[in-house]
């Protein structure tokens, strides 16, 4: 074992022992059934120092890499995929002020005050009708004299919904002559908030990632992180979201898809063929079916490990960056619905079974095909990398 393989299984044992994981699979069933929040889980994962992981050691926490957090979250997704996919927004969150801390900006240090404090964190970025994500915004941001903003818009997919009490959001100013992007944070308390109570989706309930309708809400002035035009402008802090969001999102999804298998394998050897007088397991072509989703799954946690150490050195991969980000997400994504999918045929009949693990795993894996960019807004990059001068 290599001293990091060793330093991650230390890891492991500190944050996300096995006892630990097996209650937190057991509550999963529950939580998906009863279409409700992980409350149990968050206050484990709180009291365990989960939700401190990137803050670094002179805020008091431990200053895990994004490597290291996303080997956690594989782990934990493993065992309850939806309080994994929620607690990412937290983490990530403190992810991108982690990564700003270590290339020099320490403007959003009061983040990691906060997370110490107690303060949830969650990602307020996804909108209706927005295929820009972080390059544009459908909300409105209007200035006011103190150097405040009055937010007006509706984001979506707000995981941590019940719980959230810092959001990070972002909202176009089109008073000046040019139009700017504001970003930064708001609190829960802030008037004008409304939180939908609509959630009752195929999978991934307990992250209850509802809408948030903000209607005149204050984003006060030293709460404002960037001021940026529209469009594909660099800057450490969009770079430092698009890196964590999508590295750890596809940590998730491998999680689920390793899961997936272990459960796929579990299946063939529990059922016996008649035809063949043995197990399933000896059975050519179930066999055959396992084994190819095994060799999609391999390539996964390589890309997403590499990518995430690559980020924490500082490898600057320029504009080659986006596509090897989303590219490793949506590669987890994907095996993680080929894996759920073989584990389902692996499982047969028993798996169909609403309350059975495999369909759980099979549903929430299918979440994956919203997080942005989908797989058809992200080929045109692709193409153009190859075939545009």
């Amino acid at each position: 074992m290599t001293d990091r393989e060793a330093r991650h299984a230390e890891l492991a044992a500190q944050y996300l022992p096995d006892a630990l994981l097996e209650r937190f699979r057991e509550r999963a069933a529950v939580y998906d059934q009863e279409n409700r929040f992980f409350d149990e889980d968050l206050e484990e994962l709180r009291e365990g120092g989960y939700l401190t992981l990137f803050v670094p050691e002179e805020f008091g926490g431990p200053g895990l890499s994004l490597s290291q957090v996303g080997r956690l979250q594989q782990r934990l997704a493993g065992a309850a995929p939806a309080t994994a996919l929620a607690i990412n927004m937290h983490l990530m969150c403190n992810g991108v002020v982690k990564a700003m801390f270590d290339r020099g900006d320490r403007s959003l240090g009061y983040v990691f005050e906060q997370t110490m404090a107690g303060e949830i964190f969650a990602f307020g970025i996804s909108e209706p009708r927005n295929d820009w994500v972080l390059q544009d915004s459908n909300t409105v941001a209007t200035p006011q004299n103190d150097g405040g903003y009055l937010l007006t818009g509706v984001k979506i997919f707000t995981s941590l919904s019940p719980v959230w009490t810092r959001l990070i959001v972002h909202g176009r100013d089109s008073s000046g002559e040019e139009p700017e992007l504001v970003y930064g944070f708001i609190d829960r308390d802030a008037a004008g908030i409304t939180i939908a109570d609509d959630w009752d989706v195929l999978g991934m309930r307990a992250s209850q990632s509802r809408a948030t309708i903000l209607k005149d809400v204050r984003l006060r002035p030293e709460r404002v992180a960037r001021r940026l035009a529209p469009g594909r402008v660099p800057d450490l802090l969009t770079f430092a979201i698009t890196s964590n969001f999508q590295l750890l999102i596809g940590s998730v999804y491998a999680g689920i898809a390793r899961r997936a298998l272990d459960l796929g394998a579990a299946g063939l050897k529990r059922r016996t063929s008649a035809k063949a007088g043995a197990s399933y397991a000896e059975v050519p072509e179930p066999r055959a079916r396992l084994a190819d989703a095994l060799m999609e799954y391999m390539a996964v946690p390589a890309q997403l490990e590499t990518y995430a150490r690559e980020f924490d050195e500082g490898v600057d991969h320029g504009s080659g960056w986006p596509l090897r980000l989303v590219s490793a997400r949506i590669n987890a994504s994907n095996a993680a619905r080929r894996a759920a999918e073989v584990a389902l045929m692996c499982a047969s009949g028993a798996g169909f079974n609403n309350s059975d693990e495999v369909s759980r795993l099979f549903r929430d894996a299918t979440a994956g095909l919203f997080h942005p960019p989908s797989a058809d807004a992200a080929r045109p990059m692709y193409a153009a990398a190859l075939l545009d001068d």
